[in-house]
């Protein structure tokens, strides 16, 4: 897994099931935020202004908006459905660096050259 697989928002692409699924495959959220031709969803968190005028790659205290509605209602969202919170993920990568928060991720969710998708709970080939 790679750094452009964590999402502005914090979400790891690599665990969605967007990302996985073989049909209508999403490529992630930093693909899409830096290729717009290919961008098939519009969040609101990824096009942030404040995160383009600043130059951020995650959302951060370094926003006065932090954490946002926006961030906010995904994080309950996700706390409740999906038991993670993405505002947990992106003070873990401010605080240990998103190199620490990729080896936090790989160590909860891949297993045996398998990964495990958040959204249905089951286990995927890693291609």
């Amino acid at each position: 897994m790679n750094s452009k697989l964590i999402a502005p928002c914090g979400m790891n692409c690599s665990i969605c099931l967007g990302y996985l699924r073989e049909k209508n495959k999403c490529p992630g959220c930093r693909v899409m935020w830096e290729d717009k031709s290919i961008s098939r969803v519009r969040c609101i968190i990824k096009n942030c202004e404040i995160l383009k005028k600043n130059k951020l790659k995650f959302c951060s205290n370094k926003c006065n908006k932090y954490p946002c509605k926006r961030l906010r209602d995904l994080d309950k969202r996700y706390r409740t459905k999906y038991n993670m919170s993405m505002i947990d993920n992106l003070e873990n990568i401010h605080k240990k660096g998103v190199k620490k928060f990729i080896d936090m991720q790989e160590k909860k969710y891949f297993k045996r050259g398998k990964v495990f998708c958040v959204h249905n709970k089951k286990y995927y080939d890693i291609k």
